[in-house]
């Protein structure tokens, strides 16, 4: 359960670095990429960090702790991505919606079962 609260604090963590480059992204041309990554990540927060820590009361944690690290790369993939050019900004999306939707499931159905 250790490293899944890590990995909340480190997605937390992201999302302040993320912060960090809005802020650097307003002395350059690209702020408004910097600040829809920062943004899109706040909305994904909202969904990842309870999936991952319900999910890693009810769940073996190394599977758990597969799908947060997941996010993390995906979300780092899409920021990276999106500041470069918005349009190949999927890749890294993908990943780590599939990494919430799975923690999502695999909270409900471990609750439930």
């Amino acid at each position: 359960m250790a490293f899944i609260h890590f990995l909340a604090l480190l997605a937390v963590l992201q999302y302040l670095y993320f912060g960090v480059l809005v802020g650097r992204a307003r002395l350059r041309y690209h702020f408004e990429r910097a600040y829809r990554v920062q943004m899109n990540t706040l909305e994904q927060l909202i969904i990842f960090l309870p999936a991952l820590l319900i999910a890693g009361h009810y769940v073996p944690g190394l599977w758990v702790s597969a799908l947060g690290v997941a996010y993390l790369v995906g979300r780092m993939l899409y920021g990276r991505a999106y500041v470069r050019d918005p349009a190949s900004r999927g890749p890294g999306f993908i990943i780590a919606m599939v990494a919430n939707v799975l923690l999502l499931l695999t909270g409900l159905l471990a609750i439930l079962f």
